[in-house]
């Protein structure tokens, strides 16, 4: 199916080789996702390792100025950066085309001060400048950052890589342009000062400072805050590098895909995020489908060459080579393409090294499952499906290209629904992150924790003394006793209480122990009402019958058969919407307010005095049984063990063998027992009892 895929993608001319700006994880020698980039807020001046360069500490977050003096007079220009380093690369500097204090340089040159062969040329962008920031001037590194890139582009401008793969300086590197013209422009290799290069990245950043200073150059240094992009498998910081690599240009199922949510063929709910869906379709970018990892799928494109063709000559990246490269199902299809390609009948393949994003395949994920690209009885039965139930951390890198590669290769959408779920925080609203020692196993809240052990779990991470402590204190006020035993049931109903629609949860334990103690309560009630059948069993006919008596039915009877019927109701209408935290609340309340509190009140006497023996009380009998095996089975999917464990004690004269395979409470199948006259009397009853108890409280009676 992955190959099968990438093929139809290149005969639609959507899938192509280029050289483009990616994310580069030096650590790992390949380019990453977004998804797989983190993102660091820092306030400035933090100091940091960095993979690759041993224990040597370096300073982040800083703004440094400097200069850079226009050739032939004593004029200067001063830019500032917080990655000094890249300024080895720069090739030009940007101020806005209505700054009056720049009028005069436009299209001027500048001397770069390690360079004195490069032409660094002022230019006008009224894109990348702001002119009421700094000092209106921008340095422009097009191979190392993607603003710089696409300004790099506007204006044709030369792009200098000057990193290896490993993040190493280059000792030698030759200019070379991508798109926005001067095609015919050719560019001698440029060598980099002895005192630089092979240095790594950052030993490079303090040696520029340390050269700028003393020519004279350097202008200040100040702390600024700013986010560093971090890759979340190595922890290296990502290098944005310009590599020949395999894109998707997703234009046209991005279009396709926000057409699908705005005729409404496909929801995304909570609909408020939409909003983020056109946000980054609208604004797609080609998407990088190539890794350069030795696990994954083998991109199935070679490079063809004629037999004897000395390969030195022969750059398989150059731009006019590129129909060289074949794609193919198989090596047999790739070898007769290459031969009518290059006109021979010898030829000779070299398949690609580098491997498909995961995303790749995973946004076939829908339809593979079901054979395709073979037309199987499943795909025909099952495709499309209806819900995707996801995260909104995913809701690009993945729900987006299920549906752009679902309508690209089936011209369906692979599904009608997309439910986000919240986003699980801690209590204080942040994210849970080993790096703040913050992060709750879910399986410590269902078993429960000692103190020590929260603790011992903290030490032994590769957190820094002084976040261990902050988080050993926070365990400690929360959990003096340690966690709590929650079990699973409080645990699930305890998140889906908290789930309100577009909101993340702040998660506190606290709160997960007061729905342990609803489901004690729960089963402590229930246990209650099951002593009270005394040897009845409930025929299968029960709720047929129960309609047919309804009018010899007790006011209290109607009057909980109708709140039943109201709550069932309420949640199919939420669960429906996915209000689950609605949900939570009505089955709550039922179960507690109108059954428990209420209802079971009101017909102990019932169960228990000689004087209702007979047909009221099991009248009362069969209500009570009907209100717990619909309110059991409206629980089970938000609290399922407990709920599975107390349905199968309701005694029965009929075989059930689990609540797992009983139907779901219709609203349809209990409407006949509406009744708000009883409500009503009851409410009416409840007021005067509350009243009376208030004046007695109020006037001092026994």
């Amino acid at each position: 199916a992955v190959t099968e895929a990438f093929v139809r993608f290149h005969e639609a001319g959507i899938t192509y080789r280029a050289s483009r700006l990616v994310n580069w994880s030096c650590a790992l020698k390949s380019a990453i996702s977004d998804l797989e980039v983190d993102h660091l807020e820092l306030s400035g001046g933090e100091m940091r390792t960095v993979p690759g360069h041993g224990s040597t500490k370096y300073q982040f977050a800083m703004f440094t100025e400097f200069a850079y003096k226009v050739k032939g007079s004593d004029e200067e220009v001063v830019v500032a950066t917080t990655r000094l380093e890249t300024m080895l690369g720069d090739v030009a500097v940007a101020v806005h085309p209505k700054d009056a204090r720049y009028t005069h340089l436009h299209g001027k040159k500048l001397v770069h001060p390690f360079f004195p062969d490069r032409d660094v040329t002022v230019v006008t962008d009224d894109v990348l400048v702001d002119m009421e920031k700094g000092t209106g001037c921008v340095k422009v590194t097009p191979a190392h950052d993607p603003h710089d890139y696409d300004c790099g582009k506007r204006h044709a401008l030369p792009f200098m890589t000057i990193l290896s793969l490993d993040g190493r300086v280059a000792r030698e590197a030759t200019p070379f342009l991508v798109g926005g013209g001067g095609a015919s422009r050719t560019f001698a290799p440029e060598v980099f000062p002895d005192w630089v290069a092979g240095t790594m990245r950052y030993d490079a950043r303090v040696l520029v400072e340390k050269k700028l200073d003393e020519l004279g150059l350097l202008r200040g240094k100040t702390e600024r805050p700013m986010t560093l992009a971090v890759c979340s498998r190595s922890g290296d910081i990502i290098e944005p590098l310009v590599q020949p690599q395999w894109f998707v240009d997703c234009s046209e199922p991005a279009r396709r895909a926000c057409e699908a949510v705005r005729d409404g063929s496909l929801r995304i709910r909570p609909k408020m995020h939409e909003k983020t869906w056109f946000k980054w379709l609208e604004d797609i970018r080609p998407w990088c489908i190539s890794r350069q990892l030795w696990w994954g799928h083998r991109i199935p494109a070679w490079f063809a060459f004629k037999k004897g063709e000395d390969r030195s000559t022969v750059d398989v990246d150059a731009e006019r080579n590129k129909e060289r490269w074949i794609v193919a199902r198989s090596l047999d299809e790739a070898t007769a393409k290459a031969r009518a390609l290059l006109g021979v009948a010898e030829v000779v393949l070299e398949q690609d090294e580098d491997v498909l994003d995961t995303w790749f395949s995973s946004g076939l994920f829908p339809f593979s499952v079901f054979g395709w690209p073979d037309k199987t009885d499943e795909l025909e039965a099952f495709y499309p499906t209806q819900l995707l139930e996801t995260g909104l951390d995913i809701l690009f890198f993945w729900v987006a290209r299920m549906v752009m590669m679902g309508l690209q290769l089936t011209d369906k959408l692979p599904f009608t629904d997309v439910y986000l779920h919240a986003m699980v925080r801690d209590k204080e609203g942040r994210k849970m992150s080993k790096s703040l020692g913050n992060v709750i196993d879910p399986l410590e809240v269902i078993d429960g924790c000692p103190l020590s052990q929260l603790v011992d779990k903290l030490k032994a991470g590769n957190l820094r003394a002084s976040e261990v402590e902050k988080a050993e204190k926070a365990f400690r006020e929360d959990f003096p006793d340690g966690m709590p035993r929650c079990g699973t049931d409080a645990l699930r109903i305890g998140l889906l209480a908290y789930t309100v629609q577009g909101r993340d949860i702040n998660l506190d334990i606290k709160r997960v122990v007061g729905y342990r103690s609803f489901c004690n309560k729960l089963w402590n009630a229930v246990r209650f009402m099951l002593g009270t059948f005394d040897g009845y069993a409930a025929p299968p006919t029960l709720w047929a019958d129960l309609a047919k008596d309804k009018a010899a039915l007790a006011g209290r009877d109607r009057f909980v058969l109708s709140r039943l019927s109201a709550c069932v109701a309420a949640v199919d209408g939420f669960l429906r919407g996915y209000a689950f935290g609605d949900a939570v609340q009505a089955i709550y309340h039922f179960f507690l307010n109108d059954l428990c509190d209420v209802y079971v009140e009101l017909v102990k006497p019932v169960m228990y005095d000689a004087e209702h023996a007979g047909a009221t009380r099991d009248l009362a009998k069969r209500t009570l049984w009907a209100c717990l095996d619909a309110g059991l089975r409206l629980l089970h999917p938000l609290c399922p063990f407990v709920t599975e464990e107390l349905w199968q004690r309701l005694p029965r004269s009929f075989s059930a063998p689990s609540i797992m395979v009983a139907p779901y409470p219709n609203p349809a199948d209990v409407q006949a027992f509406e009744d708000a006259a009883a409500e009503a009397g009851t409410a009416l009853v409840l007021d005067v009892v509350a009243a009376a108890r208030s004046l007695r409280a109020q006037y001092g009676l026994g």
